[in-house]
C-alpha cells in the first residue's frame, strides 16, 4: 500500500493515477475528505491528516511500503521560512513512528542552489529529510508547464500573455505534471539505500516565446509574450497581497540570470515525454 499526499493538487493526483493504473493499493491523505471523494470513489483508502498534527500523520503513513509526500506550497513566506520548518518537525516525527518502507518526496529544480531564493524552502526540505533512518528520494521537477493556466485567459482575450521569465527566447527547463506523477510513481516501487535524486524536466527545454506559439497554435490565434518590467514586480506583488515578495522575486531573477538549474545540468536529467504544445493544448481545452 502506497500513502500518497496531495492528492487534491495536481502532483499527488497524477502521481496517484498513474499508480491506480498499474493496480496498486492507495491511502489518500488528506485533510478534506469531502474533496477526495472522487479517490474514494476509485478505490482509495481515505486518511484525514494535517501537516501541523503529528499523531494524524504517523497514522496516516504507518504500515505503509512507501509514501509520497508533497509539501505544500507556500508562495509569501515569512523571512527565514518558519513555516515549512514547523512543518518539517512535524513530519520527521510522524515518519520516525511510522516507519514506512520508503519515502519519495517531490522536490525542485534549484534545491541546491545556494542563492536565498523562494525554492529555498525545499533545500531546507532536502537537508532535514535526508536525515531520517529510511530510503528517502527527491524528485526534483523542473518549472510546471501547467503554470501557464493563468495565461489561458488573457491568450484568448488579448493575444498577449505576460511573462516574468525572460529575456522572451531564453528557454528554462519545464515539466508536465504528468510526467511527474509517471516517475513519481515508478519511483515509489523502486528499491535503494540511503539517499537519492532524481532531476526532471522535458525533452526540450522552453521559453516564453515557445509557451506563446503554443498557445497561437492551440487557439488558432496569434499570441505574443510580453516582459512584465523588473522594477514593477515587487509593487505588483505586494499589491496582490504578498507581504513578503523578495523570496519569489529572487527565484525569478534565478530563472533568468541561469543560475537557478539542476545540480546534474541538463546532460544528466531524466526526461519527460510531454511537449510545451501537448501541455497548452490540454490547457486551453480544459479551461
Amino acid at each position: 500500500m502506497f500513502a500518497v499526499t496531495g492528492m487534491t493538487g495536481q502532483v499527488g493526483a497524477a502521481v496517484a493515477d498513474h499508480l491506480l493504473k498499474d493496480g496498486a493499493e492507495i491511502r489518500a491523505v488528506v485533510r478534506n475528505p469531502e474533496r477526495a471523494a472522487v479517490w474514494k470513489a476509485r478505490g482509495c483508502e481515505l486518511a484525514v491528516a494535517d501537516m501541523s498534527d503529528a499523531p494524524s500523520l504517523t497514522s496516516a503513513f504507518k504500515g505503509a511500503e512507501a509514501v509520497f509526500l508533497v509539501i505544500p506550497p507556500l508562495f509569501d513566506p515569512a523571512p527565514g521560512f518558519p513555516e515549512v520548518k514547523g512543518m518539517l518537525a512535524t513530519l520527521k516525527t510522524a515518519l520516525e513512528a511510522a516507519k514506512p518502507g520508503k519515502l519519495v518526496c517531490l522536490s525542485t529544480v534549484g534545491a541546491q542552489s545556494t542563492q536565498p531564493n523562494l525554492l529555498s524552502q525545499l533545500g531546507i526540505v532536502e537537508k532535514e529529510l535526508s536525515t531520517l533512518p529510511i530510503p528517502v528520494a527527491f524528485l526534483r521537477a523542473a518549472w510546471f508547464m501547467e503554470n501557464a493556466a493563468w495565461d489561458v485567459a488573457p491568450a484568448r482575450e488579448s493575444g498577449i500573455i505576460p511573462s516574468f521569465l525572460q529575456p522572451l527566447d531564453r528557454a528554462v527547463p519545464m515539466i508536465a505534471v504528468d510526467d511527474i506523477g509517471a516517475l513519481g510513481a515508478k519511483m515509489l516501487r523502486e528499491d535503494w539505500r540511503g539517499v537519492r535524486v532524481a532531476e526532471l524536466e522535458a525533452q526540450a527545454r522552453v521559453s516564453p516565446a515557445m509557451v506563446a506559439a503554443a498557445f497561437a497554435k492551440a487557439l488558432g490565434n496569434p499570441v505574443s509574450a510580453q516582459m512584465v518590467p523588473r522594477e514593477s514586480w515587487e509593487e505588483l506583488f505586494r499589491a496582490q497581497g504578498m507581504k513578503n515578495p523578495e523570496p519569489r522575486m529572487r527565484m525569478l531573477d534565478g530563472f533568468n540570470e541561469g543560475w537557478i538549474d539542476f545540480e546534474g545540468g541538463r546532460e544528466k536529467s531524466l526526461k519527460g515525454t510531454t511537449t510545451i504544445e501537448t501541455a497548452i493544448r490540454r490547457l486551453v481545452a480544459g479551461a
